[in-house]
């Protein structure tokens, strides 16, 4: 009895009382709305309502975004809009908003234009004289940010990174001197090859990997970059949703001459091979990876036309 009566409190505490949501008039135009990131009940009551009452909700996956509005009993009309129809279905969204309808949009999970086709359909709305209108909730990059550990004053969300190695260096390098956290989305198969990347070209940095926040099987994993590219090097392919947040350089860090640095260098390359030597002076300066394996590389290269 004691065991029925324990698992009856915990559906007690974990039930939801449902809001019976009767639909509104909403003013004519295109509603942004965010939606849960994996627990559905990070939803607002605004976000109910907009979705109950607008004459159209358009979403990426309607499958996804059903089992939300199945959630809350809500029998919205809805209409595929994706990567792959944006182009075809943006004219007759317009032409819905000319006569005069109430339009929402949502992603498969967050807040619609971060990493989706939406910006270009909100940039049309605007270009046609609609009104748009923010519905917030939930964010997937912003919810790692807050758990990561690391500063929140200033912070720079960069998406997705290139999935080719080059392109992927190439960017992050341009990243480098940006004096905030970073914010990336990541998959599992590529999780390990970026945070090498990262650590490489970044420095020593602090990080976070944050995977299926909100969801049952959440979590974060904090640690400087080379050591979580280590980890996830070795472990099993993480599943789910991954970001990844990096803190910013260290403002206070003493800048190093380029002379100091080959003079390091020129030590390390007495006792190691050119990459071992770099990545130690590397680990010793918090430098980029990158830029002192070039250095190394050419003072090695001018040693050994003296010799």
């Amino acid at each position: 009895m004691a065991g029925a009566a324990m698992k009856s409190d915990r559906e007690n505490r974990n039930a939801v009382i449902l809001p019976v949501l009767e639909p509104v008039k909403l003013a004519m135009g295109l509603y942004v709305v965010a939606t849960p990131i994996g627990n559905l009940t990070d939803v607002s009551l605004r976000a109910l309502s907009v979705l109950a009452s607008a004459d159209l909700v358009l979403c990426e996956d309607t499958r996804i975004t059903s089992r939300l509005l199945d959630r809350y009993g809500l029998n919205s009309s809805l209409l595929a809009y994706h990567d792959h129809n944006a182009a075809e279905v943006r004219p007759k969204v317009l032409a819905r908003l000319a006569e005069g309808a109430s339009v929402a949009l949502v992603s498969d999970a967050g807040t619609p234009l971060l990493s989706d086709p939406g910006y270009k359909l909100v940039r049309e709305v605007v270009e046609a004289g609609h009104k748009v209108f923010p519905v917030p909730g939930a964010s997937a990059a912003l919810a790692a940010l807050v758990s990561a550990g690391l500063p929140t004053d200033r912070f720079f969300f960069e998406g997705f990174l290139p999935p080719k190695p080059g392109q992927r260096k190439n960017r992050l390098t341009e990243l480098v001197s940006i004096p905030a956290t970073l914010i990336f989305y990541e998959t599992g198969p590529r999780l390990a090859e970026s945070l090498s990347d990262l650590s490489t070209i970044l420095g020593a940095r602090g990080g976070a990997v944050c995977r299926e926040m909100t969801k049952t099987y959440e979590e974060v994993r904090r640690g400087m970059l080379a050591e979580l590219a280590l980890h996830y090097k070795d472990a099993a392919e993480p599943k789910g949703e991954i970001v990844i947040v990096v803190g910013p350089p260290d403002p206070d860090a003493e800048k190093i001459s380029d002379q100091e640095i080959d003079a390091m260098l020129a030590s390390a390359l007495k006792k190691f091979s050119v990459r071992d030597a770099s990545n130690l002076i590397a680990a010793e300066t918090g430098l980029p990876k990158r830029d002192i394996y070039k250095r190394a590389l050419a003072l090695d290269s001018l040693d050994g036309k003296k010799r």
